[in-house]
């Protein structure tokens, strides 16, 4: 009957829905309604019953209108996918996490600090995060299973799937426990990638349990804070590949180990996350012959890109590259990849005017730590799992499906015969 269905028009403007009522009328799970309220998408107000919260009948309406406008984002002129974000810009050649600057934010904060703010949009500072025992021994074990050759980006797909398996209440979409199953699973990644010194021991912040895992040589303070800048750094950059994939996941409602193991599965792509290994690759040709002449003109002559150069997105220098040159002078040893690198960008611009990215500077400080070709791709996938845990949080406040577009069939026009 009419007088049992939730308001929907304006001369019931002035009525309180119930959180069922809500979440009916705009499609999705209560717990879903709560998390609109947190991202100032709803207000609530406390029922006088104390049964719950009730929500303006105008306002859900006016929300549940928006959502259908926009199930799945907008078209560009360009025809590329657009999607409503409140976490990361990027303009011109400057980014911003939450409307504050990405390389200021990595310049004075940890990269957990960082994550925090992405996740939450609060500072807390000297947080670490902490993996529990019982989760690292279930990833670790599965990782030790893995075949010898397995890539850094296997062995993490691995271990956020065993962590799930361990995990019974990963279903609960619920933003707390979304919030407690990252604070979690990072360090669990980390955890189960194999420690590289036989002294290493996981205590104190996540660059530093990292670092042990990527190489033997003992760290220094100015190599742990470039690669805890780098973690900052990389957290996020919009609508990536990986974390398109990682929003398809959300909106089809998939946990978020399910998510994070979705945005692995396309970065191991050689143009996503395994570019930084090619541009580490190059790096140390042109330490072997001395000059970057050769090493560019086979890589022209062949009709490869050069790794390491030009963005996309940027017309000038990728601010993240610049951030890490500027740290990268003060670590030992970095000199000679430094210098390579510039001999890189300059014998480029001969024949190409492309500026140095953040896989450049990242192979700089792998190559000067005596780190392998795939350790860059390990700090990609590390450090861009709060970020996509920071859009899984955000596409469950959304419609779920949403991310559904229409196919535009080419194919033959039917009726056909049947194949015989």
């Amino acid at each position: 009957m009419r007088d049992q269905e939730p308001a929907t028009h304006a001369h019931d403007a002035g009525r309180r829905l119930t959180t069922k009522e809500t979440a009916e009328l705009l499609g999705v799970k209560p717990e879903t309604v709560y998390a609109y309220v947190s991202r100032g998408q709803l207000s609530s107000q406390r029922d006088p019953g104390g049964r719950g919260s009730t929500f303006g009948a105008a306002e859900v309406e006016a929300l549940a209108r928006r959502n259908k406008r926009e199930p799945s984002g907008s078209s560009t002129a360009g025809g590329e996918l657009s999607v409503r974000t409140r976490i990361t810009l990027i303009d011109t050649d400057r980014y911003y996490f939450r409307g504050v600057d990405a390389t200021e934010l990595a310049a004075r904060h940890s990269y957990e600090e960082i994550a925090e703010w992405l996740w939450t949009g609060h500072l807390r500072h000297g947080i670490t995060f902490t993996a529990p025992e019982a989760s690292v021994t279930v990833a670790r074990r599965a990782v030790d299973a893995l075949p010898e050759h397995s890539s850094p980006t296997d062995r993490l797909r691995v271990a956020a799937i065993a962590a799930a398996a361990a995990d019974p209440l990963r279903f609960d979409l619920s933003e707390s426990a979304v919030l407690g199953t990252a604070r979690t699973l990072i360090p669990t990644l980390v955890a189960a990638l194999p420690p590289l010194r036989y002294d290493h021991r996981d205590e104190g912040p996540l660059a530093r349990r990292l670092w042990g895992r990527l190489t033997g040589r003992v760290p220094d303070e100015a190599s742990l804070r470039a690669l805890d800048t780098a973690l900052g750094l990389l957290v996020d950059h919009d609508l990536a590949a990986s974390t398109l994939a990682v929003r398809v996941a959300a909106s089809a409602r998939a946990h978020a180990y399910a998510a994070v193991s979705a945005g692995l599965g396309v970065l191991e792509g050689p143009l996503h996350g395994a570019a930084s290994g090619l541009a580490h690759r190059l790096l140390l040709d042109v330490l072997d012959r001395g000059t970057a002449v050769p090493v560019i003109a086979d890589e022209l002559r062949a009709g490869r890109r050069i790794p390491g150069l030009g963005h996309r997105l940027y017309p000038g220098e990728d601010p993240r590259a610049r951030a890490l040159f500027a740290l990268l002078e003060d670590v030992p040893h970095a000199a000679p990849a430094l210098a390579a690198a510039q001999d890189i960008v300059a014998t480029t611009a001969r024949h190409t005017p492309l500026h140095a990215n953040v896989d450049l500077a990242l192979a700089v400080l792998t190559v000067a730590s005596g780190m392998p070709a795939t350790a860059g791709e390990t700090v990609f996938a590390v450090a861009r799992t709060a970020g996509w845990i920071a859009h899984t949080l955000e596409e469950y406040g959304e419609r779920p499906l949403r991310m559904r577009p229409s196919g535009l069939y080419v194919g033959a026009r039917p009726p056909q015969r049947l194949p015989e």
